[in-house]
Parts: structure tokens; sequence; C-alpha cells
């Protein structure tokens, strides 16, 4: 049987030749807080089922969230929530073919930061304001 010769291809550009930009930031950051909401969804699975086996296990749910630790995790999980949401309407904007220019890209990415960052921190005062 004859032997078969392969072409030598071409190898795929590797990550130093690219140039860092914000779309590519906010795109693996987009990736990372899809993987930390499933761990944020079970911690509220857990809660929920702590409040549905009574006064006992739900006061001792509820002692963990407002420690310090458990305040904290709650403030990433919120920031984590509503960055992924700000990268999910950022992607609706693309989806309905707009925002494609260059400069209106990168500002679609940064302004994802600056609004999960600031509705974060208006969704916590207004949590501890009406306390």
């Amino acid at each position: 049987m004859a032997e078969v010769k392969q072409a030598a291809r071409p190898l795929s550009p590797h990550l130093q030749i690219y140039r860092w930009s914000w779309t590519m930031a906010m795109s693996i950051a987009h990736r990372v807080t899809g993987v930390a909401l499933y761990g944020g969804s079970l911690l509220v699975a857990m809660w929920l089922v702590a409040a549905a086996s009574g006064p006992g296990p739900f006061e001792t749910a509820q002692a963990i969230a407002g420690s310090w630790l458990g305040r904290l995790v709650l403030f990433g999980y919120s920031f984590v929530l509503l960055h992924h949401m700000m990268g999910g309407l950022r992607h609706f904007v693309w989806d309905l073919g707009k925002g494609y220019d260059p400069q209106t890209r990168m500002n679609l990415a940064r302004y994802s930061v600056v609004a999960s960052g600031g509705l974060t921190l208006l969704i916590w005062l207004i949590a501890f304001t009406a306390r």
C-alpha cells in the first residue's frame, strides 16, 4: 500500500503573540464567574435546605452567613452574579449586531466591570442602610 504524505500545517499563534486586551480579559472573567456561580448556587441551596429543616439549622446558617467571612463570601457572590450578568448583556448587544467596532467593544468590556462593581456596592449600601 502506498504511504500517504501529509503536508506540514502551520501552528496556531500562541498566547504570547496576541496583545492582551479588555475583551480577552472579560471573556476569561465571564467564564470564571460562570464557574464561581456554581459554588455560590450550592451555598444558596444549602441555605434553603437549612431553612426547610427547621429553626435550629436555619439559625446556624444565618449565623454563618452573618459572620464577617460569610458576608465577604456573599459580597463576592453578588459581585460575581452581577459581573456575569453584565457580560451576558454585553453578549446580548453583540447578538443584536451592535457594538462590533473596536472602540465600542473595548468600552463595553470596561463598562461591564464598572457597572458590576458599582451595582454591587449600591446593593450592599442599600442593604446596610435599610437594616
